[in-house]
């Protein structure tokens, strides 16, 4: 297994412990990950215009350096597998995105999106599989219950991202199973934590936030856990992070495996 491990700019900034947990765990699972050398911004939100190119070219040269590289690419952050996995369907399948993305780049050879984009869980799920990286834990959370917290980015649109059922997911529920401790299933665990509306609705994102915190308390859950800075980050502003402690899926997998005893 060899991918190009993209990290992406908040996981060098405010979601550290996502990248840094992630690595440690790469290193005890013996997973071969070579992050990109000089990486760009994904674009950070995928754009709706049909005739917006600009904001996707970053998302293109990441994609053509892993197809150049002959690795699929791994990424990490919910937002930037949203972006990088849409931007790579519209050069798949988008002949017009796609001739002026490569007359725009001027690749020795135009990329026609031909990289796999395989998000960690993913790749914890199909590539490792999650009765192997049982076999893993050395530090089993038996007696956790923990609320997996997906989203809106990794589900949907679900023909396009093909993650997990957009209603029903369980690849989140399986890994907590894989490393010892018991799901819990709740409501709101696959719906919108208000996303950016923090920048000029705070009361609006707490109010979503606080629906989605009291559901997974509600079944009986420790803890929760997710994906996405910006859904931690809304998780835990204001009264709404008062009532479970949120964590990054990597910190509970590096404690799991034994690379290490912070949380």
């Amino acid at each position: 297994m060899a991918y190009l491990y993209y990290p992406g700019c908040t996981l060098k900034t405010k979601a550290k412990k996502l990248d840094k947990y992630a690595k440690k765990s790469m290193e005890m699972l013996g997973i071969d990950a070579i992050e990109m050398d000089e990486w760009q911004c994904c674009g950070a939100v995928y754009p709706m215009a049909k005739d917006e190119i600009a904001t996707k070219l970053s998302a293109v040269r990441t994609l053509e350096e892993a197809n150049r590289k002959e690795r699929d690419l791994l990424t990490l952050c919910s937002a930037c597998h949203h972006v990088i996995k849409r931007v790579n369907n519209d050069m798949r399948n988008d002949t017009d995105i796609r001739a002026k993305a490569n007359n725009y780049s001027q690749f020795e050879t135009p990329y026609t999106g031909t990289t796999k984009v395989v998000h960690y869980l993913e790749m914890l799920r199909d590539d490792i599989g999650f009765n192997e990286l049982s076999k893993h834990v050395v530090n089993p959370l038996t007696g956790r219950k923990i609320g997996a917290y997906y989203g809106c980015l990794l589900l949907r649109p679900s023909g396009t991202m093909q993650f997990d059922n957009p209603e029903n997911p369980s690849i989140m529920e399986d890994f907590i199973r894989a490393i010892g401790a018991e799901p819990v299933i709740y409501a709101y665990r696959n719906e919108c934590c208000g996303s950016y509306a923090a920048i000029d609705d705070k009361e609006l994102v707490q109010g979503c936030c606080k629906k989605i915190l009291d559901s997974c308390a509600a079944k009986g859950a420790d803890a929760m856990i997710t994906a996405c800075p910006l859904c931690l980050y809304n998780l835990t502003q204001g009264d709404a992070g008062d009532n479970l402690p949120v964590y990054y899926f990597t910190e509970l997998l590096a404690k799991a495996l034994g690379a290490t005893n912070n949380l």
